[in-house]
């Protein structure tokens, strides 16, 4: 089977964790033809949203990818927001794909997948969804225009062709249906995953990264990481870490720090000898890391090393958003101040067994329902 990811309204960053990089390579190993077709959008530096040159190349799993350049009818800072291509049509009939997952609903570029599936109706089309009232439409001409108007107008031409959209967080449905009038019947919710190890592989990861830290067996080993900009929350991490007095803690931050937080975390980090900051990570090391760590905080801004953090088995702290609900099944705590913070470490501190408790929690979330490997089946089921 032909599988064609097209990452045409969002970033593809090489070499990441994100599901527009794990999704392919499991289609892959699961014995079909892969394509990748990108926007020359991506990471710059691990840090900023930048731009790398057209062109064609394979990933580290071998599979082809094309970088697209935007049309230039119109500026770049337009164009980047209408999402408009050159040569997609004649790119995807090469390919002759049977299954196309379009990653993200928000781009005119939907317009020629349309078209394809219009001449070529056996293929099957999936859109995914991230938007949400949380990372989208933040402002007026964002809502009503790009939104409610342009965007809409394009996924209502579109709806009638494609079999599911699919959903990665429950916000999603929400976000689609007030702001593109999509019927909740042609949702499904499609998890962001992670990748579940075996029982030997894991532990020889965890024992890897702990002795590295010089840890005991009895020592607690917290991860915050990704972005770390203001809505991250990593201040008020800090801040209650701090204040927990006990030794058998320590707390390791993976990432990049922005410039407006990037001075007062570093000088909370210099106060305690038990805050290690390591800077950015490749994704295979942080799930080491994660695998590793007996609790996984995330007290702001929603990240997917959340999933992948479950799937390592780790028990996890998080701000409540309703997206986060279908995964917290007895496997963590929620916390909304810097207090609330503080009592969670309390509560590991005066009940260490919870941590194992919880662990065992995580692992049944992640079978059931963040397994990358069930949730790229779901495809070409």
């Amino acid at each position: 089977m032909k599988i064609l990811h097209c990452c045409l309204s969002c970033f593809y960053i090489d070499d990441y964790n994100y599901q527009e990089n794990v999704l392919p390579s499991i289609n892959k190993m699961d014995g079909n033809e892969v394509r990748i077709i990108a926007s020359t959008e991506t990471f710059i530096d691990n840090s900023k949203i930048g731009y790398v040159k057209p062109g064609k190349y394979f990933t580290k799993d071998d599979i082809e990818l094309i970088r697209v350049p935007y049309k230039k009818y119109l500026p770049h800072f337009i164009m980047k927001k209408v999402r408009h291509y050159d040569k997609i049509y004649n790119l995807i009939e090469e390919f002759s794909p049977d299954v196309i997952l379009f990653h993200g609903v928000a781009a005119y570029e939907l317009m020629t997948i349309i078209k394809y599936k219009k001449n070529n109706p056996k293929v099957k089309l999936f859109l995914d969804s991230h938007e949400d009232f949380n990372n989208s439409a933040q402002n007026f001409i964002s809502r009503e225009i790009l939104h409610r108007m342009f965007y809409s107008a394009i996924v209502q031409k579109a709806l009638p062709y494609v079999d599911k959209i699919l959903c990665v967080a429950t916000e999603s449905f929400d976000f689609l249906e007030i702001m593109y009038r999509v019927p909740r019947k042609k949702m499904e919710l499609f998890p962001l995953g992670g990748m579940i190890f075996k029982d030997s592989e894991w532990k020889e990861k965890r024992d890897k990264i702990r002795e590295s830290l010089h840890l005991g067996e009895n020592d607690i080993l917290i991860v915050h990481s990704g972005k770390m900009d203001i809505n991250k929350r990593t201040e008020d991490l800090l801040k209650a870490f701090i204040k927990v007095k006990n030794k058998r803690f320590r707390l390791v931050l993976i990432g990049s720090f922005t410039e407006d937080v990037e001075q007062s975390v570093m000088a909370s980090i210099s106060t305690d000898t038990r805050i290690q900051y390591l800077g950015w990570k490749k994704s295979s090391v942080l799930l080491e890391y994660l695998c590793a760590a007996d609790l996984y905080i995330q007290p702001g801004s929603q990240s997917a090393t959340m999933q992948n953090a479950i799937c390592c088995r780790c028990p996890v702290v998080l701000y409540p958003y309703k997206s986060h609900f279908p995964y917290i099944k007895g496997n963590g705590f929620y916390v909304r101040t810097e207090e609330d913070i503080k009592k969670v470490f309390n509560t590991v501190i005066k009940n260490p067994a919870l941590i194992e408790k919880m662990r065992k929690a995580s692992y049944e979330v992640a079978c059931n329902i963040l397994d990358y490997k069930k949730i790229a089946s779901r495809l070409y089921q």
